[in-house]
């Protein structure tokens, strides 16, 4: 077990106080969006180890056998140790499932603005849509590349404080009364779409002209809309937010399409592929396979590819299913997913009962919330972090709260 330091990202999204309170430190005035725990090659983890063990040089005047053995400690990022041992450190299932690298990464996610709005590929258009951008020679890093990896993106986020967000769309016939209250001219058109049958269709093409429109052309619609969702308040009141943080982004139309959802603390969303959507506001754990595949379809100056992302889209309307932890009799309360590269965890833990002991087959990182979590020999308080090679068994006990993060059975 090695106890984890890690990076925090100052996205310009990120809140300014909410990862500097859990962890009791001094807020620098800088945004500190998402603490990242894992092995993604972008900001790995850091642990320290033992190096091999070497006799101490004795001194001239000391006899050589008192001379005691010293042990030098070594700073080394995840992903090398996982590099150098991957079956040990990740165990013989785990690799032969996901290649040599931890299929998840854990993150503590802090929004103090809205984040763009997102989709994410499923497996099989990852792959292809990876594949087709390096047969065409796009650059890693250029701005219109697509593709970052091979891979999938499905997502968690359990909420630690009220945490508010947008998610799958809505109803069209929802979204259409929505725009229609706002008693602007020219949303007419798009109010008419939304009322057509049938639905899928009906949001396609919605969310193609609004993403297709010239961006000047559309300012004068969004900043009508903007001023109406303040003016009525309400329901339309996280729309006026966003039109706040993104004056004249067509985008600000698009979420109008979406549900909108208000988790409380240990509340969760889980976000499959295709599904479109947006964290507001909030303090979060999120956990995530291990990926960089983000399609935009607003509220970013990034590149957004329309063809791809109408390519990937889910145009259905659907509840968003806000998830809540399933008891167990060993204490711990797992939230359930169809996920194959992450199981997330949490335990509450009394002070005085007896230890939770976590052992898996497959890595486990141990993130502290609340109190002071004792795991092995380290103690973790809020924001402190353990990673656990495969088939390590710990205990830990509270009070406090634990969260855990495994790749799924």
């Amino acid at each position: 077990m090695d106890r984890l330091s890690n990076t925090v990202r100052p996205y310009a999204w990120g809140s300014t106080t909410a990862i500097p309170a859990l962890l009791g430190t001094a807020p620098t005035g800088e945004p500190q969006a998402e603490m990242w725990m894992g092995a993604h090659p972008g900001a790995p983890s850091r642990i320290t180890r033992p190096a091999t063990p070497t006799a101490a040089t004795p001194t001239p005047t000391a006899t050589p056998t008192t001379a005691a053995p010293t042990t030098a400690q070594t700073d080394l990022p995840l992903t090398d140790v996982i590099a150098a041992d991957p079956e040990g450190e990740l165990g013989a299932a785990t690799v032969a499932r996901f290649g040599p690298r931890l299929p998840f990464l854990l993150k503590l996610l802090a929004a103090g603005a809205p984040l763009s709005l997102q989709v994410h590929p499923d497996l099989d258009q990852a792959r292809k849509g990876y594949a087709d951008e390096e047969a065409r020679g796009v650059p890693i890093d250029a701005p219109h590349r697509t593709y970052k990896d091979a891979n999938h993106k499905p997502e968690l986020v359990c909420a630690l404080t009220p945490f508010d967000g947008l998610c799958g769309f809505r109803r069209p016939t929802e979204a259409a009364d929505a725009m229609e209250a706002l008693g602007v001219d020219s949303l007419k058109p798009y109010v008419d779409l939304l009322r057509a049958h049938p639905e899928e269709a009906a949001l396609r093409e919605v969310l193609t002209a609004i993403l297709g429109a010239d961006p000047a052309e559309m300012a004068d619609t969004v900043a009508e809309a903007a001023a109406a969702c303040e003016r009525l308040g309400g329901a339309h009141a996280p729309y006026a937010r966003i039109a706040h943080h993104f004056p004249g982004d067509p985008g600000v139309l698009a979420a109008m399409l979406l549900n909108y959802v208000q988790l409380q603390p240990g509340e969760a969303l889980f976000l499959g592929a295709g599904v479109p959507h947006a964290y507001l506001d909030g303090l979060g754990v999120e956990i995530m396979a291990n990926s960089d595949n983000v399609l935009r379809c607003g509220l970013t100056p990034k590149h957004i590819d329309v063809p791809e992302l109408l390519r990937i889209v889910r145009f259905e309307a659907t509840e968003p299913g806000v998830l809540r932890p399933e008891a167990s009799p060993s204490g711990e309360e797992l939230y359930e997913t169809p996920a194959e590269e992450f199981a997330l965890s949490r335990y509450t833990l009394a002070s005085g009962a007896a230890p939770a002991v976590l052992t898996a087959l497959t890595p486990q990182i141990l993130l502290c919330t609340a109190g002071t979590v004792r795991v092995g020999e380290l103690d973790l308080t809020p924001g402190q972090s353990v990673y656990v090679p495969a088939a390590e068994a710990v205990e830990a006990s509270g009070p406090g709260t634990l969260f855990r993060a495994t790749v799924a059975a």
